[in-house]
């Protein structure tokens, strides 16, 4: 286990670039098997679900070549479906959340699908029934072994079909289009999700020649094909990670210009850091954040107390919510944050009151953040990152803190941030990684 130990109080300055999106790449790298030709991939993220997905699909028999830093080229022309029935890709498999999307382009292209219960965060329930019932309305048979937890989809002649989502998943959504792209005849998703990175994955599709319409609304309709070819495709930036540096630039009072953005892809991103009171100027596709004291969070039109809640697409990312959260710390104002989603996300601000923080956690999905306005700065301790977005969030707590702090577990946020450590440190960050 590795752990970071950070100087808090610093200032930082200067240019930085967003990673590719995490979550994007999650769901265009399963996509290459869906086609035998090769699938060129830019600006993937050097991140450990990344990677261990790359690597799971190099097990499966996918030819892998890497061109450069952040490209890769993929083949699947000789899939090894017997590798499915391993204990190692199981195993493999179960670490990682992103690996279900496996499931759709086997599905699709193979006609079978094995996995064994993902895992991922650990932020509550995540179930799983809008992937298999998608599948069955196409006519798959899914089987689950509970003893082992080991998932099993068979159909080799999915049919087109309608079919209303019961919640607008975004995993569940790409992994039900990218089965229905082999479907016979014409399949309509009603209640889909319309993230960015789902209109790439579409849109990626498209290109390899499916036929998917509806692109950016709630409704999709594919009508399947015989074959797809082979494309190149880029990645979005990580609107997580955008979201996270101007978090970290209000935090530590710090001049930072984000690169390369693509505002017009961040929704209302931009617009609800603004509501906290967060200077922001938009520079072509750069995003630059003055340094600041002082920043006030905005109030509703009545004058009751602002409440930033997550929300499907084009809603408030719940991604997000934690990065809001803590950089509410030390505004001047009330904000009541409202996890929907996810029941256990919230408990990370225990270590924020530690420090220091006036936060009441009113029940698993509500926290009110009482901002301190810099009358008294939070100080360092010792704290375990229980998630990838909770784990920057302490990251940030702990670089506006007073003294040192040492934040363990954080190979869960290496599974979504790109050597952060490194990057800040070339702003004027002190974090060393501790092994």
């Amino acid at each position: 286990m590795s752990s970071f130990r950070v100087k808090g109080g610093l200032k930082l300055k200067g240019e930085i670039t967003p990673q590719g999106a995490k979550n994007e790449a999650l769901q265009i790298l399963c996509a290459v098997l869906l086609t035998p030709e090769k699938v060129t991939i830019h600006k993937i993220p050097n991140i450990r679900d990344v990677n261990m997905l790359i690597e799971l699909l190099s097990d499966m028999g996918v030819k892998v070549e890497r061109l450069g830093p952040e490209s890769y080229a993929f083949q699947a022309d000789n899939v090894n479906l017997k590798y499915l029935d391993t204990e190692d890709f199981l195993k493999k498999a179960s670490s990682l959340r992103g690996s279900v999307m496996l499931l759709g382009p086997l599905l699709g292209r193979f006609g079978t699908g094995r996995l064994s219960k993902p895992g991922g965060d650990k932020i509550g329930r995540r179930r799983m029934d809008t992937h298999f019932l998608g599948f069955q309305k196409l006519g798959a048979q899914f089987n689950y072994d509970k003893n082992n937890e080991i998932y099993h989809i068979d159909g080799k002649n999915l049919k087109g079909t309608y079919m209303l989502l019961d919640e607008a998943s975004v995993t569940g959504t790409a992994n039900i289009v990218m089965a229905a792209v082999y479907a016979e005849g014409k399949t309509t998703l009603y209640n889909a999700a319309c993230e960015p990175y789902l209109q790439q994955l579409c849109d990626m599709l498209n290109r390899m020649g499916a036929k998917i319409t509806g692109i950016g609304s709630n409704m999709l309709h594919i009508e399947g094909v015989k074959n797809l070819k082979g494309t190149v495709h880029t990645l979005l930036p990580d609107m997580i990670e955008i979201g996270s540096f101007i978090g970290l630039a209000a935090m530590t009072q710090s001049e930072i210009t984000i690169k390369d953005a693509q505002i017009h892809r961040l929704g209302i991103i931009p617009d609800t850091f603004k509501r906290l009171g967060i200077e922001m100027e938009f520079r072509g596709d750069d995003i630059f954040i003055p340094a600041k004291k002082h920043f006030e969070i905005d109030t509703f039109i009545d004058g009751s107390i602002l409440t930033v809640a997550d929300a499907i697409w084009p809603g408030f990312t719940p991604d997000l919510l934690s990065i809001i959260l803590v950089t509410a710390i030390q505004a001047k104002g009330t904000v009541l944050i409202h996890q929907k989603m996810f029941e256990s996300r919230l408990f990370f601000v225990d270590k924020l009151i530690d420090m220091g923080a006036q936060i009441i956690l009113c029940d698993p999905h509500r926290a009110t953040v009482i901002g301190l306005d810099r009358k008294y700065p939070l100080r360092g301790i010792r704290m375990t990152s229980p998630d990838i977005r909770a784990g920057v969030a302490l990251l940030i707590a702990a670089m506006s803190a007073e003294g040192t702090s040492i934040i363990d577990n954080i190979e869960q946020i290496d599974r979504g941030y790109q050597h952060i450590d490194q990057r800040l440190n070339a702003l004027g960050a002190d974090i060393v990684r501790i092994d």
